[in-house]
């Protein structure tokens, strides 16, 4: 048999090299290179930071919780998930550190699950911090995947394999009696019984507001019954609390394993150390941790020089810590094994797929939602746990974060669901939208789905119901003056006077409502130095004070998965080379442009964006379906 086509997955080694590179070199420069002070004032530290409960979790792991005590409320960098170092400065030597992963994180607390057995005896100090740590791991678990893929020969993992590389298509068996679930669509219902009836690949595309969640819950409640557990992933934690919440609620047994990013007991319940917590031996077995990081410590207090008697005793100390930990693990294996066999769902991200609690465990099927965020390599960890995968997503939303622009070039950026989108010869279309009017989804439907998608009659004429608001407006500030301008730090751009335009609107917008009728707001840009600005601005500004509870302000990214009655979307651009940077990821400008409901207004620089193909078509559409107006209406109000 030839194997030419496994040169696309040696490419693929080769291309995470480059962008493994590039992220570390990025990294040095922006955290490593940068003095304490500055890594506080740019989020990616919190210093001094107050330890205010520690413990043991499963696995022999210390954990830690604490707050930072300056700063407080300011934006920062951390996410749960990500590993950190946590540090005690001392004067003049260099300073002791512990690193770990945080658990979980708000605004100004955090727990960071310790990659040591121990408590550190310096963190009831004065001078602790946190700070970010290089992601090595994560690469580390993607290159040994690649070279998993790439060497198999004869089993699952290899035919897999070979059906994404295109040497074959996938198979289905013939379904005698189609499923209807009455919650859903024709559409809908198509996706759900071919990925029942499939043998190895399944693919559902689901386009924004077409109840791509809500058709991965039905089918993996069907899943459920016919197989001992499902592997639900997805590339980030927030994405898998979301399905873990939609599960649970349709009865299913769900354990989610790894990092969490919203702390409520409708989540914890369902983790593994809720699990634990729960099961009567919980507090024998922490019982036990304690007493052996007890004779640990008391080990490890010996000094260097001691006689025979000392170092008996010390010996003993660790003989008994070992005994003890030995004991604790035993029970704790039982139950984790009694916790994981009797689950209908094991929910976690790409990368804890490794984690070590799944090994010796096969599943039939695994499920990874949002494929079309996740780096290639990453989908392939989860897939060699299981004999058949199904892949939901948008490639025509989000991409997955490619630092590299050889990478990048390279073909890192493109995605599995998409290779299965293009290569195969079905694939589940979404065709029904329930989020948006008819002419708010008319562009995106033509530009991106080949005028696939349907707006369903209850959403199809939504307005606002007041006189004068069409559902799509652009506003252009050509010949106005409103040039953009450049943090010189980020390099993100900024462009308060367009903001000021946006005001304007938004202030005889609010004036058309009562106040128990107001519509929910959201402001996006595509730039983090805009929604500085605006968000700082409205923060200032009296006139909406009382308003602040319906509008939201944030970026593109920030907004997937959400949706509000009115979006506004501040491209900032505006120029004379005609330079548009970001705004040519168009993408990310379907997925802002798809949250809004009921009206989508979009304010931007016409003479900048004009020469651009896909803004050309998005000005003529508003030309024919909406409403095109200038800047100079709102600038004398």
């Amino acid at each position: 048999m030839s194997y030419q086509h496994l040169e696309q997955i040696e490419q693929l080694i080769e291309t995470l090299k480059i962008e493994k590179e590039e992220d570390f070199i990025q990294f040095r420069k922006f955290v490593q290179s940068l003095p304490l002070s500055k890594k506080k004032e740019k989020g990616l530290c919190w210093y001094p930071f107050r330890i205010n409960k520690t413990g043991y979790t499963y696995g022999e792991r210390a954990f830690i919780i604490g707050e930072r005590t300056a700063n407080l409320g300011e934006s920062h960098q951390f996410r749960s998930g990500m590993p950190v170092n946590l540090f005690f400065n001392r004067d003049d030597k260099p300073p002791y550190e512990e690193s770990g992963v945080i658990k979980f994180i708000d605004r100004n607390r955090m727990k960071i699950i310790l990659s040591s057995k121990d408590i550190p005896d310096w963190v009831d100090k004065a001078s602790v911090g946190v700070d970010l740590l290089f992601d090595e791991r994560t690469y580390l678990e993607m290159e040994k995947i690649l070279q998993k893929v790439l060497k198999a020969r004869g089993d699952r993992l290899a035919e897999i394999r070979d059906i994404f590389l295109g040497k074959g298509m996938p198979k289905f068996r013939e379904t005698q009696h189609p499923i209807e679930v009455p919650l859903l669509n024709k559409s809908q219902n198509a996706a759900i019984n071919h990925v029942l009836a499939a043998y190895d690949i399944s693919i559902l595309h689901g386009p924004p507001g077409t109840g791509k969640t809500t058709t991965l819950v039905q089918a993996v409640k069907l899943l459920s019954k016919q197989e001992n557990a499902v592997l639900v992933t997805a590339p980030s934690n927030a994405a898998v609390d979301l399905l873990t919440l939609k599960l649970s609620q349709e009865g299913l047994n769900v354990v989610r394993i790894g990092n969490i990013s919203r702390v409520d007991d409708a989540l914890v319940q369902h983790t593994l150390e809720g699990r634990l917590a729960e099961h009567p031996e919980a507090k024998n077995i922490k019982k036990i941790r304690i007493q052996a990081a007890d004779a640990r410590r008391k080990a490890k207090r010996f000094k260097r020089t001691f006689d025979a008697a000392a170092r008996r005793e010390r010996g003993e100390l660790f003989k008994e810590a070992g005994e003890l930990s030995a004991w604790a693990r035993q029970l704790e294996e039982r139950i984790l094994d009694q916790i994981i066999s009797g689950a209908d769902v094991v929910a976690c991200t790409l990368i804890n797929t490794v984690h070590s609690v799944l090994d010796g465990y096969k599943f039939k099927t695994v499920v990874i939602d949002e494929a079309a965020q996740a780096l290639e390599p990453a989908t392939w960890i989860p897939i060699s746990r299981a004999s058949k995968v199904v892949l939901a997503g948008d490639p025509f939303q989000l991409p997955p974060t490619v630092k590299s622009n050889k990478a990048a070039k390279r073909g890192l950026n493109v995605t599995l669901i998409e290779k299965g989108i293009q290569r195969f010869d079905h694939v589940n279309l979404l065709n029904v939208q329930y989020r948006m009017n008819h002419r708010i989804m008319g562009f995106s439907n033509q530009q991106f789905y080949d005028g696939k998608l349907l707006a369903d009659v209850t959403v199809e004429h939504w307005t606002l119901n007041v006189e004068g608001e069409e559902p799509l407006e652009f506003i252009d500030t050509a010949g106005c003056g409103f040039e953009e301008k450049v943090n010189r730090d980020s390099g993100s751009k900024s462009n308060p006077d367009e903001f000021q335009i946006l005001q304007e609107h938004l202030y005889l917008l609010l004036d058309k409502f009562e106040a128990d009728s107001l519509p929910s707001i959201g402001i996006i840009s595509p730039y983090r130095e805009q929604v500085k600005v605006m968000q700082e601005m409205i923060g200032e500004d009296s006139k909406l004070e009382s308003f602040k509870d319906i509008i939201s302000v944030n970026t593109i990214d920030a907004f997937q998965g959400q949706e509000r009655d009115v979006i506004y979307i501040s491209l900032v651009r505006s120029n004379e080379k005609q330079e548009i940077g970001f705004l040519s990821d168009y993408r990310r400008m379907n997925v802002a442009m798809t949250r809004a409901k009921k009206k989508l207004v979009v304010i931007g620089d016409s003479a900048t964006i004009g020469s651009h193909q896909f803004y050309t078509d998005f000005l003529e559409y508003v030309e024919q379906n909406g409403v095109y107006r200038t800047a100079w209406e709102f600038m004398y109000n």
